[in-house]
């Protein structure tokens, strides 16, 4: 009886040792956990701080950086980004051989949004946005959810559009089944976008499934090279902080898609877009090609929402080579 009273105590020391071990180790993976967000959000709040400038209008504060030399190009970021995706963009596409404007559109990081506002409201802003800069007209280079303000820029101002380049982007609304599915996956960002940790969470944890929800099957993921990889963590990591994009977020889910006014652009337009792109779906690029006047599109079979970093090197070839064309016809008529 003895024994068994002196085994049952020596098991019981055991198991709150075990138990004291596994809270300290838990403890201290909250605590590394804890450490390593707060590090990373201060470097992405550091990231976005002072590198901007920011203007009053009209539409609100309209915040923006610019870069490069040469002819202006008009530089218009997607969903979850802001001037510093569109930095991005520019140096993907562009390079430094243009001078390149990269607005942070309404509701993203120090850009008013307005209840109410429209893509027609955010096209005015550019047009007040270039008066401000001395600047008469652009190229205009926009990827994703910022087609529609870009499309709608060259609606309402075609005086100052030379060209226009539409990369993976939103056009016109649809009713079709697998545009619901796409709307869906634009639900989830938006409620992910609310909020920093579970954003930052799901980029530690999830990565691949939010490549998937971003607009790229398993295919494409697999096919990236570790170049390209470094790029799709870039872009994803420059969504950080989040909760200052979640307005911009909001905006692109519920403003009012040009559809068939896109009739009435001028501007010679460029589009690429992938047919396996699950966010901004290829029916957008068909519109687009098949509405807009002489429009050119450059249709893959494979990129998915990816397209503008799988397809880099032919997109940045094309754009430039549309931009300086027509640059260069401009100024012989």
């Amino acid at each position: 009886m003895l024994t068994s009273r002196i085994d049952t105590e020596t098991e019981s020391k055991m198991l709150r040792r075990v138990l004291r071990g596994i809270a300290i180790g838990l403890i201290f993976a909250v605590f590394l956990v804890s450490a390593a967000y707060f590090w990373d959000m201060n470097r992405a709040y550091e990231r976005v701080d002072g590198k901007s400038t920011v203007i009053t209008s009209p539409y609100g504060d309209i915040e923006f950086t610019e870069g490069g030399s040469g002819p202006d190009v008009l530089v218009i970021h997607g969903s979850g980004g802001g001037y510093d995706q569109g930095e991005l963009l520019a140096r993907a596409v562009l390079g430094d051989q243009f001078h390149w404007i990269t607005p942070s559109r309404f509701g993203y990081l120090r850009s008013t949004f307005h209840e109410g506002a429209t893509f027609d409201d955010q096209a005015r802003a550019y047009a007040y946005l270039l008066d401000q800069l001395g600047i008469k007209k652009v190229a205009v280079v926009a990827l994703s959810h910022g087609g529609p303000s870009a499309l709608l820029f060259a609606v309402l101002y075609p005086e100052r559009v030379s060209s226009l380049t539409l990369i993976s982007c939103g056009v016109a609304s649809s009713a079709a089944q697998y545009q619901v599915q796409a709307n869906q996956k634009g639900d989830m960002l938006m409620t992910i976008f609310k909020h920093d940790p579970l954003y930052w969470a799901i980029t530690k944890l999830f990565k691949g499934q939010l490549m998937e929800l971003m607009g790229a099957n398993d295919e494409v993921i697999a096919s990236l090279t570790p170049d390209q990889r470094e790029l799709v963590d870039q872009v994803i990591d420059y969504m950080n902080p989040v909760t200052l994009r979640s307005a911009g977020a909001a905006f692109d889910n519920k403003a009012k898609m040009p559809n068939e006014r896109i009739a009435a652009v001028k501007a010679p337009t460029l589009i690429f877009h992938a047919t396996d792109d699950t966010l901004q779906l290829y029916h957008n690029a068909q519109f687009a090609a098949s509405t807009i006047p002489g429009a050119r599109l450059v249709s893959f079979q494979r990129g998915g929402h990816l397209l503008m970093i799988v397809e880099q090197p032919t997109i940045r070839t094309g754009a430039q080579k549309q931009i300086i064309e027509q640059i260069e016809g401009d100024a012989v008529n």
